[in-house]
């Protein structure tokens, strides 16, 4: 019988991520640095470890709007040019520790301009920041540019998105409070990009339902899901464990739309009561185009092979199932496909084997 992958032996996987914000994965001692190099002066404490702690246990109140607050210290710390070249590369070197070979790392840029900084340079920091992080390491970074649905900044956003995208920026997305602020909104942003032949995703179905990843994917066009989580509102699952799907469940599932699921994150939003009871198990078994991701590291206290390990005690997960999720993440990540493809059969299904080999 295979044993099932402990959380050392996952770290040594190469693993895959597209959902990963910026601004929600600083290390505790960095933000109380930049806090006072920038003069900062809200932090709730200066303390490393009590300081971890705050956001973790700010970050489990199950409410996505307190979840949302954490973000005014990252952000309030992240305004000046040298802070983001040091948060973008530590995110680099992070994720590279725990074995991440791609990611996609999102940000607001327009969350970042209060200390007098231009789109451009926020763009052009956060990207010295990936390289440099990247550099000797085996990862590759890409950054999504983020608009927030509460603002009326997604077409620069865009347009910013397309003219950095030969250089680092992967794609486009959008984030912030889902109810009231529909994606429909930025609907000439994502027609452009669609013009553009430009990559890009959307939150949806997390804290609000199936109209608004119904409208992320019929109106606006959305290439991913963020999250995703509420699909499960149209399959409805007989007591014989067979499931019947809706017809935009069918259609996610029938076009391959990726899901970017945030297990950990989705706990502590409401938006899923428990692992045991989260979307991705069923979703997993009826062969959705999921993947797994860490949201925010720092308010989750969490890395993807930490959310992969929940994944594994929970659902009794083994190296085959590891190794789904994260090609279904590299077959999802807005590069071209000859570069997807290298990674998959070049780096990531022979790091699985020898793992899988060696238990």
């Amino acid at each position: 019988m295979t044993q099932q992958p402990t959380l050392d032996e996952i770290r040594k996987a190469p693993k895959v991520l597209l959902h990963d914000h910026l601004d929600g994965g600083l290390r505790p001692e960095t933000i109380i640095d930049l806090a006072r190099q920038t003069g900062y002066d809200r932090l709730p404490t200066t303390d490393v470890e009590e300081l971890r702690t705050w956001f973790r246990e700010a970050s489990d109140s199950g409410s996505l709007e307190r979840y949302l607050e954490t973000f005014d210290h990252t952000d309030g710390v992240m305004q000046t040019r040298e802070s983001l070249v040091r948060v973008a590369a530590e995110c680099a070197e992070d994720l590279a520790n725990d074995g991440v070979v791609y990611a996609e790392v999102r940000y607001a840029p327009e969350l970042h301009t209060s200390g007098g900084l231009s789109l451009d340079e926020v763009v052009e920091a956060v990207l010295e920041g990936f390289k440099i992080g990247s550099e000797g390491r085996n990862i590759r970074v890409g950054a999504l540019l983020t608009a927030m649905r509460h603002q009326a900044r997604s077409m620069e956003i865009a347009e910013l998105a397309v003219r950095y995208r030969d250089v680092g920026v992967a794609g486009f997305d959008i984030a912030g409070a889902e109810a009231g602020y529909p994606p429909t909104r930025h609907l000439d942003a994502f027609e452009y990009l669609q013009r553009e032949n430009s990559h890009f995703t959307i939150h949806a179905g997390e804290a609000f339902g199936l109209p608004s990843i119904w409208q992320a994917i019929q109106w606006c066009g959305a290439d991913r899901l963020g999250h995703g989580v509420r699909i499960i509102d149209d399959i409805q699952v007989a007591t014989d464990g067979t499931a019947k799907l809706g017809r935009l469940a069918a259609y996610v599932r029938d076009t391959r739309i990726p899901l970017e699921m945030c297990p950990t994150s989705n706990l502590q939003t409401g938006a899923a009561p428990s692992l045991a009871e989260h979307p991705i198990g069923l979703l997993r078994r009826l062969h959705f185009r999921v993947t797994v991701n860490t949201d925010n590291r720092l308010m989750s206290d969490t890395s993807v092979s930490q959310e992969f390990a929940n994944l594994v005690e929970t659902f009794g997960y083994e190296w085959d199932d590891l190794q789904w999720f994260t090609v279904n993440a590299m077959k999802s990540a807005f590069i071209p496909f000859d570069e997807r493809l290298a990674l998959i059969n070049g780096v990531i299904k022979p790091g699985f084997a020898r793992l899988k080999w060696q238990a």
